[in-house]
């Protein structure tokens, strides 16, 4: 064996794999209350008694079968890479259904330590669990686990140094009884692949034959190119289903899964678990009662949302306030000490104002994330998909596409990334493409920076009430596209979800800490790297070229009549100066104004904003708009950066408007219906540059550009009829 012990973590969603994880590596892996949060590879590292332990955290999978890319992953790491030890995280509330797993891992013949975890949930249900004779059962070792406070992780990892050094590197596969039906054939299938070495230098021959009669896909496929016997296989799995079909009205795969269950119910009535008599509902039975009631559940959970923007607007302000002051003083501090010129201008209207725009928003950011995180880890969100999957059924999306939704900005705060990567768990075609096209609506971490200075700046007594609107809004609008898309360019039948709702837990004050650092740490180094180098190149953008010579000189002319003008002034005594004094200091800050626009205008930048206004005004925009809207399209968040640049080089009296809300306030273009069409045309149009390349590979670079195409033409049209109508209501 290696100097470094490997170890694979493996569990089923909920069951607490992850958190295990973080409490012994000390990783900020994400976790979530939820099934599908762990999607990609997450390694790190432990020592016991000099022993140095290489972990990984497998995604949560229900099986080993081939029905998920989560189940196909944990599956190739585990034979690939042949760790020294499996840890199987079980929820122990739920032994038999965990179990599952268990049993597929020992029948592959892995070195397994079981890791019962939540037994505190356990034994307040009045449930013992008798984890030396369950290990007996097993002939794996069985530690109990308090995952979320970190009890049991130093005697887990002794117990994997314990096995691993006991190993021989050779699996010893658990053989189960299938019966009369099928255990023949599987030994004839066993004697053939042995003979063959048909994939035994990967797989124990048992658990390959095992493996064709669950049809397994991806085992199948492997089979097909491995020799001939694979399609002789193929022949005996359908003879067997014929013969199960006509004797007992199933399939085989339904007998292995029966007889696993068989084995697993035979193991826990040798007095591996027992049960109080008087066993009652538990407290998560009784809230749910109210949480997921069909009339008070989806009342509450409105309420829940506008708790959360309530909050994070009133509780945030000061913050942001203070940050709002530091970047302005950091910016007339760069100001006094760096000369008028460009290099002043790219230093304060550039970066500091670009980047600080969006920068200030990070106590709301960090308020709305550490009360998602709280919802998550509660348990809270699985509540919400559950009452969800009724509605979404109607709209022809899978109880599943619910998931794809929150991760998405269904509660603000998300990313479409993850979303649309987490849509893999839904098997049918239909629906994942449904859920990857609409997905994108949702309110996410970016959109979210951008509306709550939007709502800041024109619904400023009731910021939280707006965000309530328009995440409902991206919901109903998401929905709705989905059942014209299931009724025309993507038809096809729905199939049925079945999701395990978990119990209850009160998260630690030290998991919601992690979590949301780590959201905010990404957020704030997205504005340090990619926030920065666009706020520069936009700032580019709208600098260059400058203005011809002589249409400075124009300006110059002006600003020196005033100037001459302000000289000239009578005396002091005069009782008209005073009054005089102040017209022509306006007009000459009017100047100043004039020349930043014509240059703003002049610019590449500019060009291309007042080259699409004649089209944007018909929606409402005005041409800087255009502007932070392209810029947009790389990142969502630079739509704030771009929008503070420009208005920051436009910025007619800095003193009275320090702040870019208080700059789009004041701006007289921003009619209502002005407001609402940009609220709308921002929640819609096409999605950043990162997510569609997402969505390219997800589905294909066809469907990616019909989503680009398609979105930004709903949005135009949508903002279009809202601009019109609204103006029409108010002339």
């Amino acid at each position: 064996m290696a100097e470094v012990i490997s170890v694979a973590v493996a569990g089923q969603p909920n069951c607490g794999k992850s958190t295990m994880f973080n409490a012994i590596t000390g990783a900020a892996a994400r976790v979530g209350n939820y099934p599908g949060i762990t999607v990609e590879r997450l390694e790190g590292s432990y020592q016991v008694d000099g022993h140095q332990l290489r972990i990984i955290d497998l995604p949560g999978t229900y099986s080993l079968t081939s029905y998920s890319p989560e189940e196909i992953v944990a599956r190739d790491v585990i034979v690939e890479e042949r760790p020294d030890v499996v840890i199987n995280m079980l929820d122990a509330s739920a032994l038999e259904r965990s179990l599952y797993l268990a049993i597929q891992l020992l029948e592959m013949g892995v070195p397994t330590v079981i890791g019962l975890n939540m037994m505190d949930e356990v034994r307040r249900k009045g449930i013992k669990i008798d984890s030396k004779k369950l290990s007996e059962a097993l002939g794996a070792p069985v530690v109990e686990c308090v995952a979320r406070i970190g009890r049991g992780k130093h005697e887990l990892m002794q117990a994997v140094v314990d096995l691993a050094l006991k190993s021989t590197r050779e699996w010893k596969p658990l053989e189960i009884s299938y019966g009369h039906d099928l255990d023949p054939v599987l030994r004839e299938m066993v004697a053939k692949i042995e003979a063959a070495g048909f994939m035994t230098d990967r797989y124990p021959a048992r658990w390959i034959a095992v493996k064709y009669l669950e049809d397994d896909e991806n085992i199948v496929k492997q089979g097909e190119s491995a020799g001939p016997l694979g399609v002789e296989l193929q022949s005996m799995v359908k003879k067997l289903l014929a013969h199960t079909e006509k004797t007992l009205n199933t399939y085989p795969e339904a007998l292995v899964a029966d007889y696993r269950y068989g084995f697993i119910n035979s193991i826990l009535r040798k007095g591996v678990i027992k049960r109080k008599q008087d066993l009652r509902l538990d407290v998560s039975d009784h809230v749910d009662r109210v949480v997921t009631h069909g009339v008070a559940g989806p009342i509450l959970m409105v309420l829940v949302l506008w708790l959360m923007f309530y909050v994070t607007f009133n509780v945030g302000a000061f913050p942001k306030k203070l940050l709002e002051n530091a970047f302005a003083f950091l910016g007339s501090l760069i100001g006094s000490i760096v000369g008028p010129g460009l290099l002043q201008s790219l230093l304060v209207n550039g970066i500091v104002d670009g980047v600080g725009a969006v920068l200030s928003f990070t106590p709301l950011i960090l308020i709305m994330f550490a009360m998602l995180v709280f919802l998550e880890d509660l348990g809270y969100m699985a509540r919400v998909a559950y009452m969800l999957d009724r509605v979404f059924r109607l709209f022809g999306l899978h109880g599943a596409s619910v998931m794809p939704f929150i991760m998405s900005g269904g509660i603000p705060g998300g990313c479409a990334v993850p979303g649309i990567m987490c849509s893999r768990t839904l098997k049918s075609p239909r629906e994942r493409l449904a859920t990857i096209f609409t997905a994108p609506f949702m309110v996410c971490g970016a959109k979210t920076t951008a509306y709550i200075m939007l709502t800041a700046a024109f619904f400023p007594s009731s910021p939280a009430l707006a965000m309530l609107m328009l995440v409902g809004m991206a919901w109903l609008t998401a929905l709705v596209m989905a059942r014209l898309l299931r009724w025309t360019v993507i038809k096809g039948p729905s199939t049925p979800f079945v999701m395990e709702l978990p119990p209850y837990r009160l998260p630690t004050l030290k998991g919601i800490a992690i979590h949301t650092w780590d959201r905010v740490r990404q957020f704030v180094t997205k504005c340090a790297t990619v926030i920065f180098g666009i706020s520069v190149i936009m700032w580019v953008l709208m600098t260059f070229p400058q203005l011809p010579s002589d249409i400075r000189n124009g300006f110059d002319r002006e600003r020196q009549d005033f100037t001459r003008a302000l000289q000239q002034l009578s005396s002091p005594e005069d009782p008209g100066r005073e009054a005089l004094k102040a017209d022509l200091e306006s007009q000459l800050r009017n100047v100043d104004a004039d020349e930043n626009e014509a240059a703003l205008r002049y610019s590449i930048a500019g060009r291309i904003g007042v080259g699409l206004e004649p089209l944007s005004r018909l929606a409402g925009f005005p041409w800087q708009v255009n502007i932070a809207l392209l810029g947009a399209f790389a990142a969502k968040e630079v739509f704030v950066s771009t929008m503070a640049t420009a208005y920051s080089m436009n910025n007619t009296d800095p003193e009275e408007a320090s702040s870019l809300s208080q700059r789009l306030a004041a701006d007289p273009v921003y009619t209502l219906p002005a407001i609402l069409s940009l609220f709308i045309f921002i929640l819609f149009y096409a999605p950043c540059m990162v997510t569609l390349v997402t969505i390219g590979r997800e589905s294909s670079w066809g469907w990616a550009l019909f989503v680009l195409v398609g979105s930004v033409s709903f949005a135009f049209a949508l903002s279009f009829s809202v601009y019109q109508v609204g103006s029409l209501l108010l002339a």
